[in-house]
């Protein structure tokens, strides 16, 4: 068998694996086959290191177009003066970030992991927790921010930046009231936006964009793109050091041909579908938390008022590692987290994280997903019922027939 068939082989597998999964991964999502063709395009042979009409190589004319009307977009979608759209992931945007306002040593404040955070905002073992002095904020016995005791650690600790956002948490999050807390501590305000993106992009989450110095985002989750990242940041002085510290400061050569499926994605979500899209993301969040409630499982702040649920699986006797086991046999893809103060290590975990944009983007309506969580329920709480299971599991193969990956 030659290289190339294999790989092949193992794209349609995992065509069909996706076709006949539930994905509820809440950082997940499926592009539009516009965004897979760009991706796919012969833009991934071209060389352009540097920005659009300063670059280091010849033969530029069309990927600087390209990337100047995905910038472009990007700013409007945002409300932003300027956008860099360069950064390979989330990852490398919030590394360019913190390179272009911090030495190495500087104190940073951010959301600690096990109550929500991300790695990149501190962890002992990410590039973050390495280069500069890390501390932390967490939520309450509530689970939610509490911005006081946030106002007071950070006025104690005299952070250089503080860091806003989080990859597991299923409330609001006030900027402006972060950006109170910088001012009074004497900080920057960074914004990391991820999994908000496509809710802060249609009016139905707050904007971080005039409160932070500087927000950084993915293109994939929410914003149903790439993978990829972007930065924005509206002063003048702010963007020439993100531009610099993206390249040559941690980037060479752009990935053109994902910077299209970026382009094409910022004006996806300009059109009134996208607006109607993500307030389906919410309905549906909002009757699944509802439904898992009335099956008896805790949810981390009782409930959401985004894409994502936090589950506590303790009260069922389960774990987030068999759970999410369990759950995949079956046909419903979710990830294992921490909860706050959870018990068990993180490759254990007491809760899963689950999301609705995947599922949503397919189609699904409440309806749908009142289903959804009596599998998940029926799943869990008979755990070791392998008929069931495969009752399940082929019951969810039928039921995604109706939404076809390959019409999106």
């Amino acid at each position: 068998m030659n290289s190339s068939k294999e790989i092949f082989e193992l794209i349609k597998k995992e065509e069909e694996r996706q076709q006949n999964t539930i994905e509820m991964i809440a950082s997940e999502n499926i592009t539009s086959k516009a965004v897979r063709k760009a991706c796919g395009s012969v833009l991934t042979n071209k060389y352009a290191e540097g920005y659009p009409t300063k670059r280091y190589y010849s033969g530029c004319e069309n990927v600087d177009k390209i990337e100047q009307i995905g910038i472009d977009t990007c700013k409007k979608l945002f409300k932003s003066n300027f956008a860099n759209i360069q950064a390979h992931s989330g990852s490398n945007a919030n590394e360019i970030a913190y390179f272009s306002c911090l030495e190495p040593k500087d104190k940073i404040l951010g959301m600690s992991l096990d109550a929500g955070g991300h790695l990149t905002h501190g962890y002992k073992i990410n590039f973050s927790g390495k280069i500069y002095e890390s501390n932390f904020y967490g939520v309450g016995t509530d689970g939610y921010l509490d911005y006081d005791v946030i106002r007071k650690q950070a006025i104690e600790i005299k952070p250089k930046l503080i860091i806003a956002g989080a990859s597991a948490y299923p409330r609001k999050i006030d900027f402006s009231e972060f950006k109170k807390i910088a001012d009074e501590s004497g900080a920057l305000l960074m914004v990391d936006m991820a999994h908000i993106a496509g809710l802060v992009a249609t009016n139905l989450h707050q904007s971080p964009i005039t409160h932070a110095d500087i927000v950084t985002s993915t293109t994939h989750k929410t914003l149903r793109g790439p993978r990829g990242g972007f930065i924005l940041t509206n002063t003048e002085e702010r963007s020439k050091k993100v531009d610099k510290a993206c390249f040559p400061g941690f980037q060479g050569g752009p990935l053109e041909h994902i910077i299209a499926g970026k382009a094409i994605c910022f004006r996806e979500a300009l059109k009134p579908s996208f607006k109607k899209y993500q307030k389906q993301v919410l309905l549906n969040s909002k009757v699944l938390a509802d439904e898992l409630l009335s099956y008896g499982f805790n949810l981390v702040t009782g409930g959401t008022d985004n894409h994502l649920l936090l589950v506590d699986l303790r009260p069922k006797g389960v774990t987030g590692k068999e759970a999410e086991a369990l759950l995949e046999k079956c046909g419903i893809s979710v990830n294992k987290n921490a909860i706050p103060n959870d018990p068990q290590p993180p490759m254990i975990a007491s809760g899963i994280r689950i999301g609705t944009p995947a599922i949503t983007t397919r189609g699904a309506k409440e309806e749908d997903i009142k289903i959804i969580a009596k599998y998940i329920n029926d799943i869990l709480t008979n755990k070791d019922d392998d008929a069931l299971h495969q009752k399940i599991k082929l019951e969810i193969i039928e039921l995604l027939k109706n939404f076809p990956i390959n019409k999106i």
